[in-house]
């Protein structure tokens, strides 16, 4: 486990400080679940992107050619 320090103005400590005791936590305790909550409320933020591939491709409507049917479109052209 890594030791840290933080500095916090005087009010959010003395709010901290309470809802600790009410809860029977230590400080660290407390610090340590409101930053498990925060990764679990905004996961795809702290979550680094998956490897990128191109998507699949797909059909968009035409029907594939063969050579002999690109070829004559081709020579339809000039």
């Amino acid at each position: 486990m890594i030791k840290t320090q933080i500095q916090l103005p005087d009010d959010l400590y003395h709010k901290v400080k309470k809802f600790a005791a009410a809860r029977e936590w230590s400080l660290a305790e407390t610090f340590r679940r409101s930053i498990e909550e925060m990764f679990q409320r905004y996961p795809s933020e702290f979550t680094p992107p998956a490897e990128w591939s191109p998507p699949s491709p797909r059909v968009l409507g035409c029907r594939p050619l063969n050579n002999d049917e690109l070829k004559r479109l081709a020579q339809d052209d000039d």
